[in-house]
């Protein structure tokens, strides 16, 4: 696994950034799994991020460590999304976001956001672009 994906994979924010109705970038900092080379955002199908993807499917990401050198790293990339809607791929998925920020998904909080999940953002990245300091 390259030093990229190891990243991905032990970083817990994610900066996701869709277009809106207006042209206007929508940047919001979502929880994330990273798996096949893909990133995978739980939703609603309400929230704007949601919206907006239906609306247009290019969207940009960020995810970065560290404030000085060289303990700098960030990746980010542009690509196209998609939302999963099939309700039992979409728990699926949801549950495997969920397991990585609690650690069991019993917890109150773990079950109401599993809960109100109803779509899953799939994103397929085009272009990469990896830095450190």
């Amino acid at each position: 696994m390259n030093s990229r994906d190891k990243f991905l994979k032990s970083q817990k924010i994610l900066r996701l950034a869709t277009i809106g109705n207006d042209k206007t970038p929508h940047i919001v900092p979502v929880w994330y799994l990273y798996s096949s080379k893909k990133i995978y955002v739980g939703t609603n199908t309400k929230t704007r991020k949601a919206k907006n993807v239906k609306k247009n499917k290019h969207v940009s990401f960020c995810v970065d460590v560290g404030v000085n050198a060289p303990d700098i790293y960030g990746v980010m990339g542009q690509g196209n999304a998609n939302l999963i809607l099939e309700k039992s791929k979409v728990k699926r998925i949801a549950k495997r976001i969920l397991l990585r920020y609690f650690s069991s998904i019993k917890n109150k909080s773990a079950k109401e956001l599993l809960d109100d999940t109803d779509c899953i953002i799939e994103i397929v990245a085009e272009k990469w672009h990896v830095w450190n300091y």
